[in-house]
């Protein structure tokens, strides 16, 4: 096995020079090199107007109803169109569990974020849908799906159709987007928990001293906590700081939406939070529910609404069957100036596995091989990269970078936070020339991570044995894992950590024209809410995919009203494990299980970039070639 600091060296190596010429640079203006000059210039033009973003187009929702000839076009297309809708149907669907922020194939199951946006915008124009009829159950993702899908909700209503909640089981996330409702519904048995929030944090160190497992991590950044869980037994002082902090943007943004769609005053809803009510009756009383009736109620009231007559049955579309409405047949298919997106979601990852799912992380020769092509299209004119990642493999992170730069340099490229765009993941934004994050995004974590396991202990207790014939002074660096490190093969390892964080701080500090210094001070593996990001020089707009959009017009020289046409680059093609159990795989909400984050024990080598978890060096080159390791992972991860 290669030295660790080599596979660093390899990792980083080819850019090193090219900041010092940076550097240099700034005193040297007349040797500049032509490509940092127009680096230098797309960076200082960020810097001037990087206080607020007030300069970027909003790319507000504009609903412009269809008339005249293109009224009749649209109906003639509906006569042909499928799947066939009556009309005054209501479009109807469950918003639960998790949801992806990649397209769906065919047989995947769960909700994809962007048909979720694409169908209320379909709804919106679409002259045979009169409401929205949303069921809203326990959701597991992050808040900046939510307030996405919040925003989406809010379009609608501008087409001056109604949407209605229905809340069986209803905590804070689905509230939040409930309220965004014209009505929310609920039965006599509903369960409501508007208790407030917490973030909690978890330690099985306890555990692995007991069975005989020592893990040594080097990470870097007082902030970074990846691998917490598996080496304190309670929660650092800075991890509980930057938890508090992330916990408090997330109440304050709950409080203000919440008593802005309700006509309250903020301090009147979080009193009646601290009260801890969960009466539905009492929850009617103040405001927060419109009715207690059930399902088929609710139904009846929008039959009464819509002047559908009671004998007849309410005409109504799910989910799975309006994603199936094309938009050219509502007259909103896009003009002839194209802006590419590439949907990076999951861990990161420099090569896929044969028999992983096809959406399951982020594959970095796949997704260079995206960049090029968008790079050598003339048709294109800007690409959108829409990130929604805690990081992973740090060589692949620096070459996806690298490539993102350089088709930065040829067109505009905008980068769009999701959920989550921390470590490796807000590594590869910083390679586009424009960073929009929601309000919520997690992002930051600009940090590195790394470790191995010594099993010397549970080796004597299980009777298992061990010997290593080696040449080299760090030969058994990561090899030996029954023996803790050496003191010099310990300093070579901080060594190592030390450069590769150096090299990513750097970086950042390059991308964002910071000074190094002052990205030191918000680097440290800390994690910022993508509102408190921005203020700090790591996000240039708050606002979600649509935008985005808006902003790679802007510097692609189409006008304003003109409209483009989305080109998806991640479509997901079918793989075998998705036929077998027809289930997609996603990333979703931030912090993983226990159990997920052993289930990675022995996953690639090389240094991480992550925000979430820890991924340790493989032992001998094979991922299950250390079989008391896959015993112990078995047994951690059924606890």
């Amino acid at each position: 096995m290669k030295l660790l600091s080599a596979k660093l060296s390899e990792i980083f190596l080819h850019r090193h020079a090219s900041i010092n010429r940076f550097r240099s640079s700034l005193s040297q203006t007349c040797t500049t090199p032509p490509s940092l000059q127009f680096q230098f210039q797309l960076h200082f033009h960020r810097n001037l107007s990087s206080s607020s973003d007030e300069h970027f187009p909003s790319g507000e929702f504009e609903f412009k109803p269809i008339t005249g000839w293109n009224k009749f076009i649209v109906k003639l297309k509906m006569f042909i169109a499928f799947p066939r809708i009556r009309h005054a149907t209501v479009y109807t669907f469950k918003l639960r569990g998790q949801i992806s922020d990649q397209l769906n194939t065919r047989f995947s199951r769960g909700l994809s974020l962007p048909q979720i946006c694409d169908n209320f915008i379909k709804a919106a124009y679409d002259p045979r849908i009169s409401a929205i009829y949303l069921h809203i159950d326990s959701l597991s993702c992050g808040w900046a799906k939510l307030d996405e899908i919040r925003r989406h909700i809010l379009d609608f209503k501008k087409s001056g159709k109604i949407v209605v909640a229905y809340v069986p089981s209803c905590r804070e996330k689905e509230y939040y987007l409930a309220c965004a409702c014209d009505e929310i519904y609920a039965p006599p048995s509903a369960y409501f928990s508007l208790f407030g929030l917490t973030v909690q944090a978890s330690f099985v160190r306890g555990i692995l001293d007991n069975i005989g497992i020592e893990p040594q991590v080097e990470r870097v950044g007082k902030y970074k906590s990846a691998g917490d869980q598996l080496t304190r037994r309670t929660m650092s002082d800075e991890n509980c700081d930057m938890l508090t902090a992330l916990l408090e943007n997330i109440y304050t943004n709950w409080l203000d939406k919440v008593s802005s769609a309700k006509g309250k005053k903020r301090e009147d809803i979080e009193n009646f939070i601290n009260e801890g009510v969960y009466q539905v009756d009492r929850l009617k009383e103040e405001g927060f529910i419109s009715d207690i009736i059930y399902d088929d109620e609710v139904i009846t009231r929008l039959k009464e609404r819509l002047g559908v007559k009671a004998n007849k049955n309410l005409p109504m579309v799910d989910y799975r069957k309006y994603s199936r409405v094309r938009k050219w047949t509502l007259g909103i298919s896009g003009g002839k100036e194209l802006i590419a997106i590439i949907r990076a979601s999951g861990i990161i990852r420099r090569v896929e596995s044969p028999l992983s799912a096809s959406s399951s992380g982020i594959i970095g020769e796949k997704f260079i091989e995206k960049i090029r092509r968008i790079r050598e299209s003339k048709k294109i004119k800007a690409a959108i990269i829409r990130i929604d990642s805690p990081g992973g493999d740090a060589l692949a992170s620096d070459l996806m970078w690298r490539e993102i730069r350089l088709l930065a340099a040829s067109k505009p490229v905008v980068a769009s936070m999701s959920d989550v765009a921390a470590s490796g993941g807000y590594y590869m934004a910083m390679g586009t020339g424009t960073i929009v994050a929601e309000s919520l995004t997690l992002t930051g974590s600009i940090g590195v991570v790394t470790g191995k396991f010594n099993l010397g202990k549970l080796y004597e207790k299980i009777g298992f044995k061990k010997e290593i014939i080696s040449r080299g002074r760090y030969a058994e660096l990561l090899a030996a894992e029954q023996r803790s490190f050496r003191p010099d093969e310990a300093e070579l390892f901080a060594k190592s950590a030390q450069h590769a964080y150096k090299q990513f701080r750097d970086k950042a500090a390059f991308s964002r024209s910071m000074t190094v210094d002052k990205m030191e001070e918000v680097a440290q593996g800390r994690v910022w809410t993508g509102k408190d990001a921005a203020s700090h020089g790591l996000v240039d707009a708050i606002g979600g995919l649509s935008r985005a959009i808006a902003i790679a017009k802007l510097k692609a020289n189409i006008p304003k009203d003109k409209e483009v046409t989305i080109v998806e680059l991640s479509r997901p093609n079918l793989s075998i494990p998705e036929f077998i159990s027809g289930v997609g795989n996603s990333l979703v909400g931030v912090d993983r299980t226990i159990k997920e984050l052993l289930e990675e024990f022995t996953l690639s080598d090389g240094v991480q970039a992550r925000m979430d978890g820890i991924l340790f060096q493989k032992l001998e080159g094979h991922p299950g070639c250390n079989p008391i390791l896959a015993l112990v992972k078995d047994y951690l991860t059924s606890i």
